[in-house]
């Protein structure tokens, strides 16, 4: 009995798994051709990653003069990012790329050293494409709704910091401080419904940590 019960536990991760490959398929396409129809141009600064960043509308109101192209996609972890690399970052040749990941990655039980290998191989594989490129990856946000792993998140962010310190060309970008209260508590304000995603307000807070990187 035990292991029939495991292997329909296995089958349907494995189910899963491909379900949701297919699902950022047909997005990570979808997105390309979008891209492609409208028309940029090499050089660009692009930024990547989670459902944060694909519902971020208001980037395209900070104040700079850089082309900017938005390849979010909904419930992308790292690995993720890892393998649609191509389409959606390398072959803009950007000059600079933002990246938002670890955030699904974290909440659905990856280890914080697996996120990080994963992000390691991002970064390596940019910089051997674009040698000159400057790289920003962004500490996960503070939801309410993933509060249950605060800590997890803060050591993540930690992590995240370090790495960024001792790799060339790499920064890290803190958005914990300007999400939470006084105290250092979330702010369930700042949140659509679903307690997960910023809603305008947490946005204009977003915004504003990333205004001096554009100016």
């Amino acid at each position: 009995m035990k292991k029939i019960l495991l292997f329909l536990f296995l089958y349907s991760a494995i189910q899963l798994s491909f379900a949701q490959q297919q699902s950022f398929e047909a997005e990570v396409r979808w997105l390309s051709s979008r891209l492609d129809s409208v028309g940029w141009n090499p050089g660009a600064t692009v930024v990547t990653g989670s459902s944060t960043i694909k519902m971020w509308s208001t980037l395209k109101k900070i104040d700079t003069k850089e082309e900017l192209i938005n390849t979010g996609f909904g419930g992308s972890k790292a690995s993720d990012l890892d393998r649609y690399l191509f389409p959606l970052v390398l072959k803009f040749d950007p000059k600079r790329v933002f990246i938002y990941e670890g955030d699904n990655d974290l909440w659905a039980g990856v280890e914080p050293e697996e996120i990080l290998a994963s992000l390691d191989r991002i970064v390596t594989r940019i910089q051997l494409a674009t040698p000159n490129v400057k790289i920003y990856l962004i500490g996960a946000k503070p939801s309410p709704s993933r509060w249950a792993k605060k800590d997890l998140y803060q050591s993540f962010n930690q992590q995240l910091e370090k790495y960024s310190q001792r790799k060339e060309g790499v920064s890290f970008i803190d958005t914990w401080a300007a999400l939470t209260d006084s105290a250092g508590n979330a702010r369930p304000e700042l949140y659509i419904k679903d307690q997960l995603h910023l809603n305008a307000d947490g946005y204009i807070l977003w915004n504003g940590v990333f205004k001096s990187y554009f100016n």
